[in-house]
């Protein structure tokens, strides 16, 4: 599809991708931000198109809007431009969603970690796409998070560590295919070199029993959720026995 060239002056500056870029934000369209989310340090940060929208509630300043600049206000996208905001607009018959078009953009910069606050909420098929979108740019040493209203969601290709409380619920789900040499530790139910195929549900509803978590696995990708990571009362339930195996007589 055509696609109409980014025009808007002036641009910032952004990182090559030769260079080291530490973290970049996106901002996503979809459901907001969670009231307690608390965002890391960042050095760029990149809006799809009405996820600009949420930048003063955030109180960070967008480097970089991008997107067919349909659903972000012409307030908003004026004080963008006048910011010195980049602006890259799209065909509306463009061939890739806006987020993936700035998960490209912080691709792009070479960044380390990427973290995405929203692209839930609204349509379905939408919130679908962000995570295939969103396990497509796994990478070795390169962290992806996203921020979903009270949940976070980690998509790792190797090792990552999440942070959790004690009791706290984790899933493991895998990505577009089997995810395999699995191995945890500070989970109640560890794994150790397993395998999970594609469309398993073994890895729903783990618990965090130590801090930190960690996570690796060898081949794959693999989301790491947690549903309740910024809302701990959704966590508190009646204790759960543990499950007897096989051969207890109990």
């Amino acid at each position: 599809m055509p696609e109409v060239p980014p025009v808007d002056q002036p641009r910032r500056h952004l990182p090559r991708p030769d260079t080291e870029t530490e973290t970049v934000l996106v901002l996503a369209g979809g459901g907001g931000a969670h009231p307690a989310l608390v965002l890391p340090a960042v050095d760029l940060v990149v809006a799809a198109d009405s996820g600009a929208e949420r930048a003063a509630a955030l109180d960070v300043s967008v480097d970089v809007v991008v997107g067919d600049l349909d659903s972000i206000g012409p307030a908003t996208l004026a004080a963008l431009r006048a910011a010195g905001a980049r602006v890259e607009h799209h065909h509306p018959d463009k061939d890739a969603t806006d987020l993936e078009l700035a998960l490209a953009v912080a691709v792009g910069t070479g960044a380390s970690r990427i973290v995405v606050v929203g692209g839930h909420g609204g349509r379905l098929d939408h919130t679908m796409a962000t995570f295939s979108a969103l396990g497509a740019i796994v990478a070795p040493g390169r962290r992806v998070e996203a921020w979903m209203g009270p949940a976070q969601v980690l998509f790792t290709g190797d090792t990552t560590d999440v942070d959790g409380r004690i009791g706290e619920q984790v899933s493991l789900v895998p990505r577009d295919g089997a995810v395999h040499g699995i191995t945890t530790t500070g989970l109640r139910w560890e794994l150790g070199g397993a395998t999970l195929p594609a469309g398993s549900t073994r890895g729903i509803s783990n618990e965090v029993a130590g801090v930190p978590v960690r996570v690796a696995i060898t081949r794959g990708t693999l989301a790491v959720v947690r549903p309740h990571a910024l809302d701990p009362a959704a966590d508190e339930r009646p204790p759960v026995p543990d499950r007897p195996r096989p051969e207890d007589p109990r």
